[in-house]
C-alpha cells in the first residue's frame, strides 16, 4: 500500500507506535479516529502488544514503550484491554 492512499487513523498509530514519544501530542487525534472495521483494528493494537513483549529482550526501552503506547491506545478506543477483559472472565469464572 502506498502511503499517500494510507487512512490517515493508519498513519496516526503508525507514528505513534513507531515513535512512542509523541503519544502525548496525538491523544485527541486518537481518541477521535474513526476506525471502519473496530474488531480488525483491536486485532492489530493486540499484534503490535504481543510482537513486543517476543522482542522485549532484543531492546527493552524500544519495545516496552512500543507496549504501552498500544495498551493506551487500545484503552482510549475501546475502554479496556482485549488481554485483560478475557483474564478477568477467566478469572471470574474459576469463582464459581
Amino acid at each position: 500500500m502506498d502511503i499517500e492512499n494510507m487512512p490517515v487513523n493508519i498513519l496516526a498509530i503508525a507514528e505513534v507506535v513507531d515513535e512512542p514519544d509523541k503519544l502525548p501530542y496525538l491523544l485527541e487525534t486518537i481518541k477521535s479516529l474513526d476506525i471502519d472495521e473496530p474488531e480488525k483494528f483491536r486485532f492489530v493494537m493486540l499484534r503490535v502488544q504481543i510482537d513486543s513483549q517476543l522482542h522485549m529482550n532484543e531492546n527493552m526501552e524500544k519495545y516496552h514503550k512500543r507496549l504501552f503506547v498500544s495498551q493506551i491506545i487500545e484503552k482510549l478506543i475501546y475502554g479496556e484491554l482485549l488481554l485483560e477483559a478475557e483474564k478477568e472472565e477467566d478469572e471470574d469464572d474459576e469463582d464459581y
